[in-house]
């Protein structure tokens, strides 16, 4: 699987770098928030891979979610979520990404809200009304699973399931996007 290389390619570099360019002590309080975010992370196959890709994507999400603890919390709750719905966590930030930049708070002009642009009538639809499409771990959760059941009404042809999710199956402008997005900032290079 693509994980495990991205896995190894990662630990590689993080070695070469910490070895040649690391001259003053990790900030505490950084140190503090990844052992809080590794150990409540049990969507990992190992400690070791959450420290990994902790790490590596909250570096990665530094400029666009300056404060640690938030960035590690949803990291944590992406890579649940993704796994929860058998996806991979990077496509689930990538359409983040593209979505909402990341904004928990965003409407898109035809009403999606939060970080995956879920449509608010999905919450009617599911008998939930009064949950709220804001709370990072809703929005997570019903952008992976529809994500997740288009994929399968796809037979895993991801180009497609993405263009269903944005509504605009046919076109490849929305899919395109996104894997611009995971190329340039989300898999490891």
């Amino acid at each position: 699987m693509h994980y495990l290389i991205g896995t190894l390619l990662i630990v590689s570099l993080v070695a070469g770098e910490v070895s040649t360019t690391r001259a003053a002590p990790p900030d505490p309080r950084l140190r503090a928030a990844l052992k809080r975010a590794i150990e409540s992370a049990d969507s990992f196959a190992s400690r070791f891979d959450a420290e990994v890709w902790l790490m590596d994507m909250s570096n990665r999400l530094r400029d666009r979610i300056p404060d640690t603890d938030q960035r590690l919390d949803l990291l944590r709750l992406v890579h649940s979520e993704a796994q929860r719905a058998g996806l991979e966590p990077e496509w689930v930030l990538a359409v983040i990404h593209v979505e909402s930049r990341f904004n928990r708070f965003a409407i898109s002009s035809v009403g999606a809200r939060g970080l995956m642009q879920v449509m608010p009538f999905w919450l009617e639809e599911i008998g939930h009304p009064e949950d709220n499409l804001f709370h990072t771990q809703t929005n997570l959760r019903l952008g992976c699973t529809i994500l997740r059941y288009y994929l399968d009404q796809e037979h895993g042809n991801l180009a497609h399931a993405l263009a269903r999710y944005n509504g605009s199956l046919g076109s490849g402008h929305y899919p395109g996007l996104v894997f611009r997005a995971l190329a340039t900032h989300w898999f490891a290079q």
